[in-house]
């Protein structure tokens, strides 16, 4: 079950329509397919994995993304097949489906993106996708803007996520009688977890009216602090995508305007490290939500380095989940981050509230009493101090205060269950 997983409600997007299908590519016979429709003058931007085997789909949304300039007017996702190391085949196929869509619609091929998600190394059952094409093109429009049919695509997107990860934000830009902006976003991803430049798959929609260049600069913001900043087992997917729409059904929105701007990349922001948390908190096998915040580093690069360090480690992540306070395996993890020169009796360790560590040694006052207690709980915060502000060039990052850089890294345990999960995964 997810650790204290918790997101509130979604609001429907005006200029989205959504049907959800069960085409046949699961097994188990669950909903498997998703069609996204977006009113005309609707504007997209994109960032995908860096994976050097991204999956026929990342290929093919990538192309299609630089042709249509961003009016993209469909996204198609399948879940159970990734659609990745598949060759030429999958491209061609992952083109041919997007065509399919395409004629249903009455679109340009370039106006659809395609998304998988599942078993890697497989060509999806082109008939069966075809068919789930055909079901979801027709459905659109009947009822699209209801909670249930944005529901059934948060679900319809899960491969070995428990729960689905929907939710919204609204913001009032301007003075109390300007129209409120919604932002409303689903994403999916329980393992094979660690992104470069997005995550897994995640889909955020407002009707805000923004244009490209603004929407491309919001989303990158808001990636950099929430799904940039995640991890379950240090592997990045073939497939991950997160993808920003507006619909322009709403306010006029722009960078020039300073204040609107700035509040609503805030709220993007916000949703944004909820479902990225949300992830975390429903990650295989967890029974346990980690924050790991560095600080005090020369730059976010190096705050970043230790973060992952500490956050991938196996033996950090074991320890996390037998509720062992071993304050030996957390500074061996710092110890081996890519940090020039990093001086150990100027790294400060805490669990919790609890110093742990100082001045090259176990602090002063320190228990493994006091350090069990902190463990025992089901969210822990290990805050990691460097001690090197000042000491070069600083950079403040992500959630900083204070003198030079500061980042989080949201993480999980590792379970008895996250290695069956992943055992058992095609079986």
């Amino acid at each position: 079950m997810p650790v204290n997983l918790s997101l509130a409600p979604a609001v429907p997007v005006a200029g989205v329509d959504i049907a959800t299908v069960a085409a046949g590519i699961k097994r188990d016979g669950t909903p498997d397919l998703v069609l996204f429709g977006m009113a005309e003058g609707s504007r997209t931007a994109a960032v995908f994995t860096r994976n050097a085997f991204a999956a026929a789909p990342v290929t093919v949304a990538r192309e299609h993304l630089r042709a249509s300039g961003g009016e993209v007017r469909a996204l198609l996702i399948n879940a159970g097949n990734a659609n990745a190391g598949t060759g030429e085949p999958g491209i061609v196929m992952a083109r041919a489906h997007c065509e399919a869509v395409a004629d249903a619609l009455r679109v340009s091929p370039e106006a659809v993106l395609p998304f998988s998600t599942g078993v890697i190394g497989q060509l999806l059952p082109d008939a069966a996708v075809r068919g789930g094409i055909a079901a979801a093109a027709s459905a659109l429009g009947e009822a699209s803007s209801s909670d249930e049919r944005w529901r059934a695509a948060a679900h319809g997107i899960m491969t070995t996520d428990t729960a689905p990860k929907l939710t919204s934000r609204t913001v009032t830009l301007g003075d109390e009688r300007a129209t409120p902006v919604t932002i409303t976003g689903m994403a999916k991803g329980a393992g094979m977890i660690e992104p470069h430049m997005a995550t897994m798959l995640a889909y955020v929609f407002t009707d805000a009216n923004v244009g490209q260049a603004d929407l491309e600069r919001a989303l990158a913001a808001a990636v950099d602090v929430s799904f940039n900043a995640i991890t379950v087992d240090g592997d990045t997917s073939t497939n991950d995508a997160c993808v920003l729409c507006a619909t322009g059904q709403g306010a006029a929105l722009s960078s020039s305007d300073t204040s609107s701007w700035t509040a609503f990349v805030a709220a993007l922001s916000e949703l944004f490290r909820d479902l990225a948390q949300a992830i975390v908190r429903d990650a295989e096998g967890a029974t346990k939500f980690i924050g790991v915040r560095v600080t005090g580093g020369r730059d976010a690069a190096e705050c970043r380095a230790v973060g992952y360090a500490v956050a991938n480690s196996p033996l950090v992540k074991t320890a996390m989940f037998a509720g062992d306070a071993n304050v030996g395996r957390l500074l061996m993890a710092i110890g081996k981050a890519d940090v020039h020169e990093l001086d150990a009796a100027r790294v400060r360790v805490s669990l919790g509230d609890v110093l742990a560590f100082e001045a090259g040694g176990i602090a002063p006052g320190y228990t493994e009493e006091r350090g069990a207690a902190i463990m025992a709980r089901d969210e822990i915060v290990v805050t990691i101090e460097l001690g090197r502000a000042g000491r070069g060039p600083t950079e403040r990052g992500p959630g900083g205060d204070g003198d030079g850089a500061a980042v989080e890294i949201w993480t999980s345990d590792l379970s008895h269950a996250y290695v069956s999960i992943n055992a058992d995964y095609r079986s």
